[in-house]
């Protein structure tokens, strides 16, 4: 699988691709946001992204475009701000996971297996539909009477989670450990969040508020 690194912190980078390589991926280094955004269309299974970079194209930047793109890499963010607000902005712009500074290079390849295996089990052929949209599982696109719906990355994995399994309850811890994994450690309020967003931009999904609880999709 190929992965592009995004870090300014060269000696890091270093440990961290020859780790990456050792256990058999592609990995390419990236030592500053715009030399990442040239190849911001290119087919990657992964992007690791340090959220603060020198330059003026920050991680956030990255991921921005990447959404823009219709990207269908996964995403982990790093950062050495082990903040809330940090981890919550990066998991809403779409990424997979968060890892704060420092970190093993053991820790961050567990984490790379994690992201990528979950990442790769929404990866099928399927066409399914709801209401009026159509939703393209492969592309990770969705339409409504033709019209395109434009969904994060966390979105459409609530969406799938939901649709996958359509009638059932679940509480916020449980969401979060099947849409965000085992590693995510912040606000539950996330969950809340992203799901006020999903009903903005897809008002006919019949979600269940079931309060003191959870949620589920009907």
């Amino acid at each position: 699988m190929k992965i592009y690194y995004v870090e300014d912190e060269k000696d890091l980078s270093e440990i961290i691709r020859k780790y990456l390589i050792r256990e058999g991926y592609d990995a390419t280094v990236f030592y500053d946001g715009e030399s990442a955004m040239e190849h911001i269309n290119d087919e990657v299974d992964l992007w690791i992204l340090d959220i603060m970079l020198t330059g003026e194209v920050s991680g956030y930047d990255l991921i921005k475009k990447l959404k823009e793109v219709n990207s269908l890499s996964a995403v982990i963010f790093t950062s050495a701000r082990d903040q809330d607000l940090d981890k919550i902005m990066g998991l809403e712009l779409g990424s997979d996971d968060y890892l704060a500074k420092p970190f093993s290079p053991r820790e961050l390849i567990l984490r790379v297996k994690a992201v990528l295996k979950r990442h790769s089990q929404t990866q099928t052929s399927e066409i399914v539909t709801y209401a009026s949209y159509e939703i393209n599982l492969t592309r990770r696109e969705i339409k409504a009477d033709h019209d395109m719906v434009d969904l994060t990355n966390k979105e459409f994995e609530l969406l799938l989670f939901f649709l996958k399994n359509m009638n059932t309850a679940f509480g916020r811890d449980e969401i979060l450990r099947h849409v965000w994994g085992d590693n995510y450690y912040g606000s539950d309020r996330v969950v809340d969040d992203l799901l006020r967003r999903l009903r903005h931009k897809m008002p006919e999904l019949k979600i269940e508020t079931i309060y003191g609880f959870g949620y589920r999709l009907l």
